[in-house]
């Protein structure tokens, strides 16, 4: 099972977090996502349970509960969406207005 979890603290570490799911059942992995730029955690990540009914108590369980200070949102993970853009609007097309040759003379 896949679960979202969200509002983890800045300093907490994938290690501590998967020792917090572990207390439910066996975690594959645990991951917070980190800004690109930054390297600084962005505050979610995911967490992977071998079993869903763990998985399932895990969430019942942790959602809301206090972590390192944080009232954490936890909720089993949707499936990416999939789509040649990655969720990001679509194709905007063209530029816009702007000024044309020849318009400075025109009256509106």
């Amino acid at each position: 099972m896949n679960i979202y979890v969200a509002n983890i603290p800045w300093k907490a570490s994938e290690e501590q977090l998967k020792q917090l799911f572990a207390e439910y059942g066996e975690v594959s992995s645990a991951k917070i996502i980190m800004d690109k730029v930054t390297q600084r955690s962005r505050g979610f990540g995911f967490i992977e349970m071998a079993d869903d009914t763990a998985g399932r108590n895990a969430v019942n369980e942790l959602n809301g509960a206090d972590f390192m200070g944080k009232n954490l949102v936890v909720n089993e993970a949707r499936p990416r969406e999939e789509g040649g853009n990655g969720g990001r609007g679509g194709n905007r097309g063209g530029g816009g207005g702007g000024f044309r040759r020849g318009d400075f003379n025109k009256d509106y």
